[in-house]
């Protein structure tokens, strides 16, 4: 991506988190930018095209953040905790590309679109649908090696999991942990808090055990 359309995709995602899709023109972004409108529509032929663009770009920040942690040595608790841990830097990070992100779920559930904008939604929601698939993945795994409990919903339990470090996006304020290290405490904190609640635990697990064993034989 040449640095010129970069430049538009970050005051684009400024413009759409602070006024939302409807109430952002061109002449917003253009302004934000200090350029002319004919230096985005050079790269962008509608706002709904720029929309999408910075939705993708958003998505793209997330997959590039998790995939290191998902190499990280541990059980599957372990791994799947870092995973989480990046994902929430990388939302608290780029908060303005995520909130976009959110703002295409609503538009793909609610919005009026063209049968073309439909199908480009739908791809971008596809992304989104693999993105979660990764935590369930890892998440079964986990699992697997009993470091999740054993009667855990995975379903649930991951949309749960990232549900907690998408409201982020609404009560972060980036101006009160603007640096790394404030950001890094946060999402360790989230991913603390939320990853306890489906973490193992001998008394869980006997416990889950001893229903299992009285279990009548199908």
């Amino acid at each position: 991506m040449t640095p010129s359309k970069q430049e538009i995709l970050i005051q684009a995602a400024e413009c759409f988190m602070e006024q939302g899709f409807h109430a952002t023109s061109i002449d917003d972004v253009a302004r934000r930018l200090g350029a002319t409108k004919g230096r985005i529509y050079h790269h962008y032929a509608s706002k709904i095209d720029l929309f999408f663009e910075v939705h993708r770009e958003g998505m793209r920040l997330l997959f590039e953040a998790v995939e290191p942690a998902r190499k990280v040595e541990g059980d599957g608790v372990t791994v799947l905790a870092a995973m989480l841990r990046a994902h929430a830097v990388a939302v608290l990070e780029h908060h303005t590309f995520e909130s976009v992100v959110a703002q295409g779920v609503q538009m793909h559930r609610f919005g009026a679109t063209t049968p073309s904008q439909r199908q480009t939604l739908d791809e971008l929601i596809a992304s989104r649908d693999r993105f979660e698939r990764l935590f369930k993945d890892q998440a079964a795994a986990a699992r697997r090696d009993g470091s999740l409990a054993a009667d855990a919903d995975l379903s649930i339990a991951v949309k749960t999991l990232l549900g907690g470090i998408q409201w982020s996006l609404i009560w972060y304020r980036p101006e009160a942990d603007a640096d790394e290290h404030a950001r890094e405490r946060l999402a360790e904190a989230m991913v603390r808090t939320l990853v306890e609640g489906i973490r193992a635990r001998p008394e869980r697990a006997a416990s889950t055990a001893g229903r299992r064993a009285r279990a009548p034989a199908a």
